[in-house]
């Protein structure tokens, strides 16, 4: 673990490790479930309509089981998202931790956030709106985020013990009104959800990228249950991946009711996005109050993961670069989000999806083989399958990245098309899997003949 994150708190003892465990999970929880997560659920259950089981599930894949595996594969790998992707080697490990990191902090996720809150909370309760009212909200909002982060061994505190129980009362309670004053009747499913309902889904999923948050949170929870007192082995692992697992519990709980839900909104199909359904779902069953209630709800998603988002990049960037302070980085961070936010949601998203598409792959299989080298120790020790296998992941997204932004289209679509599932953006498995093949084999064939020269 870093000494930016292990050293500044210092340890205590643990005087109930289920309750620091339960605060940790609230934490976590908290810091993925950001407006992303609030507003794509529901357009999958109305989407999906009579095929909402098969599209849930797909995205529950992408939105709860692999941001889980990330937590897991850090707590197995080390303490950090660098420490993972080290294992593709030094140049890989720098790049792809940065990349990580600037796509889930100042360049997209983090600023997001801001932009969320002011457009789909605070502009249909009260009306502001406008360059002065977005400048004059944003910066109140990642002012008070920063205060929050202030602190970073304070952090599981700030969010297990307070934010997030109140995230969560409210979350559930415009749930249960909606379901238990209208009746769910879902509709035709739209054309994706028709014939590809898991995938379309999935994708749904990938689009919260929580993933690659995963990958980048574990740091923050594990430096504060050794804070805690939790130490360090196998307790800190198994402590890291008991809290990651009730943290996935409860996003699945949060994203099947949300998804229900808006199957129960009349003509829930009209919608053109989750926030303004959810928002008339709350007029509907409780008029100004449950307007007043959703612009909580959406306020409390996106703050909770603003601060976790600017703790765990300052957090990163002050180990890479220790000369800057964690203050300083969080300080950067904030401003860059805060420049990027003025601009408005539609200036945010425009970044996302190369973003998304390109670190998806690469990510997924790191995690994959974190989880599986354990299993497979005694037989190979990955050197080769990872290094192979995720730049042949790196190549194959940046490819695909590079076509869909239109350059050079003609040239690549006839090579990547040659794999199965590339118009699904999932080519990049058929290839990734086979190198991964190839790095066994030759991962088994040097230990042999280290053995022979020993």
């Amino acid at each position: 673990m870093s000494d930016t994150v292990a050293s500044a708190p210092a340890k205590s003892k643990v005087s109930s490790p289920l309750l620091t465990i339960v605060i940790a999970s609230l934490t976590l929880f908290s810091m993925f479930f950001g407006a992303g997560n609030l507003i794509f659920p529901p357009m999958v259950g109305v989407s999906s309509g009579t095929n909402f089981w098969p599209a849930i599930i797909g995205f529950l894949i992408a939105g709860v089981l692999l941001p889980v595996a990330a937590i897991v594969a850090v707590a197995i790998s080390g303490y950090s998202v660098r420490d993972l992707a080290a294992r593709g080697g030094v140049f890989f490990g720098v790049i792809f931790s940065v990349m990580a990191y600037l796509s889930i902090g100042a360049f997209y996720a983090l600023p997001r956030t801001g932009a969320v809150a002011m457009e789909t909370a605070v502009t249909p309760l009260v009306g502001w709106e406008g360059t002065a009212a977005n400048g004059i909200f944003n910066l109140i909002f990642f002012g008070i985020a920063l205060a929050l982060s202030w602190k970073k061994s304070s952090v599981i505190d700030v969010l297990g013990r307070f934010l997030t129980p109140a995230l969560v009362i409210l979350l559930i309670a415009l749930i249960c009104l909606a379901i238990f004053n209208y009746e769910r009747l879902p509709g035709a499913p739209t054309e994706d959800y028709s014939s590809t309902p898991m995938v379309t889904g999935l994708f749904e999923g990938y689009n919260t990228m929580d993933a690659i948050a995963g990958l980048a949170f574990g740091i923050v929870i594990i430096g504060s249950l050794r804070a805690k007192g939790f130490g360090s082995g196998g307790t800190l692992v198994r402590s890291t991946v008991l809290t990651g697992i009730i943290a996935g519990v409860l996003l699945a709980g949060i994203y099947l009711g949300l998804g229900y839900m808006a199957q129960t909104v009349p003509n829930g199909q009209s919608y053109e996005s989750g926030a303004a359904l959810l928002a008339d779902s709350a007029n509907l069953t409780m008029g100004t109050l449950g307007q007043t209630i959703f612009s909580l709800i959406v306020i409390l998603a996106c703050l909770t993961t603003a601060v976790g988002l600017i703790s765990a990049t300052s957090a990163f960037f002050n180990t890479l670069v220790p000369k800057l302070s964690y203050h300083v980085w969080a300080i950067i961070f904030t401003v860059l989000s805060i420049a990027i936010a003025f601009r408005g949601l539609d200036a945010v998203m425009a970044v996302a999806v190369p973003f998304i598409v390109f670190l998806y792959p690469p990510a997924i299989t790191l995690i994959v083989l974190t989880l599986v080298q354990p299993l497979v120790r005694k037989v190979v020790g990955f050197y080769w399958t990872y290094r192979l296998a995720l730049w042949t992941s790196v190549i194959w997204s940046a490819l695909t990245t590079i076509a869909a932004q239109g350059w050079g289209t003609n040239i690549l679509e006839p090579v990547l098309n040659l794999s199965p599932g590339q118009d699904l953006d999932l080519g990049w498995i058929t290839p990734t899997f086979i190198v991964i093949l190839i790095g066994v084999v030759i991962d088994i064939a040097t230990k042999n003949a280290r053995r022979e020269a020993a």
